[in-house]
């Protein structure tokens, strides 16, 4: 028997978690695996992200899932009984990125909240992140309502999924360490430490939070009564503002959550400036990978090094492609096909001063050429046509046939 309650804080389909997903597929074995679309079901893209999220644990995982389609409450007749029917079957459940408020009001008063407990408490396991993480406990942030709404910071009411398979009265909070807002505080799951003071002081005296960082999960193992955390980053017990941070690879019994929180410092409550965090490898944050490989696109630019400047967009490009299935909600992908329309422009700077025979630009032209074709493909029609520009900036016309596309100087 395997039963797992999963908290990620984000970045449930990057390839940050690739091998926390395969560990927990290892432990539960053949089975049905299904995908819920409520968080995102809003949205007019829902059909493009469950897509994705297929492909992403087909290709990157090795786990064939597929999709509970329940994107409202009204849902009725045959699609209500076939989602029902994946979600009794399911030996695994993902839920991910959207709305908690939203998430919440769907599954209300319906079968559901009823359905997630039984797998738990049976033989089954649970894997919420990001926005249905948020719900898992006896409080929920309604972090669009507060951050991009403006309504006074307030709780709403959680599932309390956590309390019901551990008997913890815990809070759940993902994205805990986010950064995006540089010099502003978007900790807490954008919420700062302001305004989570605030709200921190509404929850009962027994309650705590469990703060899960980006590209990070928890594992609640119900039979060992063990939380482990995997991946990059940390998890935070948070108690009346006192903290303590367990690293990646720690275990500890459910009992031993608490323990001396309640002695640990005080978080300050206006901090000076929230630094983005760079990550000490390749493969931590889609930024990360962007930023070291935009430096060393410049120093080999610098260098007149065009072999060197191919390498760093072709692993660019690779990493654009590697996170395609995320579901990132800050602008770090179009940051990364900003990066690289840059650097293939000034690529073609660099060619311009070579200016050498048709003989000599041909690997140049079909590192290019790739490029583009590959952007076709992706509907990043931007850098296609990036690349179409520089190249006629170089009097080099590119003319698309049905079998594929050509170059001649004019």
């Amino acid at each position: 028997m395997t039963r797992l309650l999963v908290i990620m804080g984000s970045g449930e389909t990057a390839p940050t978690m690739v091998k926390p997903h395969r560990a927990i597929f290892e432990r539960i074995g053949a089975g049905r695996a299904v995908v819920l679309d409520t968080p995102y079901g809003f949205q007019s893209n829902a059909d493009d992200i469950s897509t994705r999220a297929i492909g992403y644990f087909a290709a990157s995982v090795g786990r064939e899932v597929e999709v509970a389609s329940w994107r409202t409450r009204d849902i009725s007749g045959v699609a209500r009984e076939r989602a029902l029917g994946a979600l009794r079957d399911a030996c695994w459940i993902f839920a991910g990125p959207g709305s908690p408020t939203y998430v919440l009001r769907q599954w209300s008063q319906t079968p559901i909240p009823g359905l997630l407990l039984d797998r738990l408490r049976e033989d089954g396991v649970v894997v919420f992140a990001s926005a249905a993480a948020l719900t898992l406990g006896s409080h929920t942030v309604p972090v669009y309502e507060i951050y991009k709404a403006g309504i006074e910071p307030v709780w709403a009411e959680g599932l309390d999924l956590v309390r019901a398979v551990t008997g913890l009265p815990a809070v759940v909070i993902p994205h805990y360490d986010n950064a995006e807002g540089g010099h502003h505080d978007t900790r807490f799951c954008y919420l700062g430490e302001k305004r989570l003071s605030m709200m921190e002081a509404e929850l009962p005296p027994e309650s705590f939070i469990i703060g899960v960082d980006e590209h990070t999960a928890v594992v609640l193992d119900l039979d060992a009564r063990t939380a482990t955390v995997v991946g990059n980053g940390t998890m935070t017990i948070r108690q009346r503002g006192h903290s303590i941070v367990h690293s990646s690879g720690e275990t500890l019994q459910f009992d031993e959550l608490t323990s001396g929180v309640v002695d640990a410092p005080l978080a300050p409550l206006t901090p000076t400036s929230v630094e983005p965090q760079a990550a000490d490898e390749g493969g931590a944050s889609l930024r990360a990978d962007t930023e070291r490989l935009d430096t060393a696109f410049g120093v080999a630019f610098t260098a007149g090094d065009i072999d060197a400047c191919v390498e760093a967009i072709l692993e660019l490009e690779q990493v654009l492609l590697d996170w395609s299935a995320d579901t990132l909600t800050s602008d770090e992908g179009d940051r990364a096909r900003a990066a690289l329309r840059q650097m293939v422009v000034r690529l073609g700077d660099l060619a311009r001063s070579a200016q050498g025979s048709e003989q000599a630009i041909a690997p140049l032209m079909d590192v290019l050429l790739s490029i583009r074709r590959r952007a076709r493909e992706s509907k990043d029609f931007a850098t296609s046509d990036a690349i179409r520009d520089e190249l006629g900036m170089l009097d080099i016309e590119i003319r698309d046939t049905p079998d594929g596309a050509q170059w001649t100087r004019k």
